[in-house]
């Protein structure tokens, strides 16, 4: 088991990490202190997979207090809307859950992003624990407290920071995981080892195919290292105000893809694939990027798996639905792009020209 720090001025707290971690659940929730009582979230395909795990692993923390409520959420992108939200507090209003009780998540990004809405700000704010059930999840959106949901304009426009309490994260839940979903968490990992570790990124350059296969070896090596990576970028920029811009890379692009293909057609990870497509090119256009580098880039991004091809989108349309998006300052566009691999840095009003010539081609091989 390795325990895993994120210090933020909300307050510190671990991510525990390791297989079998959520046999230890009741121990760890202990460890929290007292709370008056437990609600259960997932969405009913996890909790089909998992549920009796989690219950087991929840049972005795639960003893003090009475059994644990249960809420059960659509999942997907399409289902992280203000009505699952609405639906979510309801749910902890029949089942008078107090200030002093907790929320457990347990989910994809879906599951934690809404719970972690509802935690921030039912009753005013009440705790929330993560179990974090993919791949996605495990290295990057069950840490460093973004919570949201969608509206029909752009992607997490409504939500609020509010650190976890606690992260249990068990790549054991990763067996159940269907292949497409499972890959679409190895287009985060690459946005790490591109944005800051280019020791990940030589890793998966040699052993993407255990990567892809769920060997523990691989598991074990690269998920604690992408939780490392980010809690270290949230420890010194909890709320987005400077270092922890970096983790955008490929989401500008990333989070325009899905709002205009009405966040049915792409998994978020495979958005962000695309995404980190078009910043390699980018980068490479405008002279911040090295060819070799922009190549090897999406080389590795093509290696985790087949992305579903892109719709024939014009230039316009990308241009205004990325002004849409929560990273707009000043009405001009901002780009996280790479600069060497395991670097990037922030560019504003990016030239048009490079820009549409990316956007144009981006469906096409090189």
């Amino acid at each position: 088991m390795a325990s895993i720090p994120v210090e933020t001025p909300s307050g510190p707290y671990l991510v525990e990490y390791g297989h079998g971690a959520l046999r230890g659940a009741a121990q760890l929730t202990a460890a929290l202190g007292h709370f008056t009582g437990v609600c259960l979230v997932s969405s009913p395909r996890v909790w089909k997979h998992c549920g009796r795990a989690v219950q087991r692993g929840f049972a005795r923390a639960g003893r003090a207090v009475g059994k644990p409520s249960l809420a059960l959420l659509p999942d997907g992108e399409t289902a992280k809307t203000l009505a699952s939200y609405e639906r979510l507090c309801r749910a902890l209003a029949r089942a008078r859950l107090e200030r002093a009780g907790l929320l457990v998540a347990v989910g994809g990004g879906t599951v934690g992003d809404v719970a972690g809405f509802a935690a921030a700000t039912y009753l005013r704010g009440i705790r929330v624990l993560h179990v974090p059930t993919t791949l996605m999840a495990q290295v990057d959106s069950a840490i460093g407290g973004k919570t949201g949901v969608n509206l029909p304009e752009g992607k997490n426009l409504v939500g609020a920071f509010h650190q976890p309490a606690l992260v249990i994260t068990d790549p054991a839940l990763l067996s159940t995981l269907p292949e497409r979903e499972f890959r679409s968490g190895i287009f985060e990992v690459i946005k790490y080892a591109v944005l800051g570790d280019r020791h990940l990124f030589d890793y998966l350059e040699h052993r993407m195919a255990a990567l892809r296969e769920r060997e523990r070896s691989a598991l074990d090596w690269v998920i604690p290292r992408c939780i490392g990576l980010k809690a270290q970028i949230v420890s010194r920029d909890e709320r987005d105000a400077g270092p922890r811009e970096a983790l955008n890379l490929g989401h500008t692009f990333g989070h325009a893809l899905e709002s205009l293909t009405g966040y049915r057609r792409f998994l978020h990870g495979e958005a962000v694939g695309w995404g980190l497509i078009a910043a390699a090119r980018l980068a490479e256009s405008i002279g911040w990027l090295g060819e070799e580098e922009a190549r090897r880039i999406e080389a590795l991004v093509r290696e985790a798996g087949p992305l579903p091809p892109l719709p024939r989108i014009p230039p316009a349309r990308w241009l205004a639905a990325m002004r849409g998006d929560k990273k707009v300052r000043a009405g001009r566009l901002r780009f996280i792009l790479p600069h060497e691999i395991g670097q990037v840095r922030a560019a504003e009003n990016a030239p048009a020209r490079a820009l549409a010539a990316v956007l144009s081609g981006l469906g096409d091989s090189r």
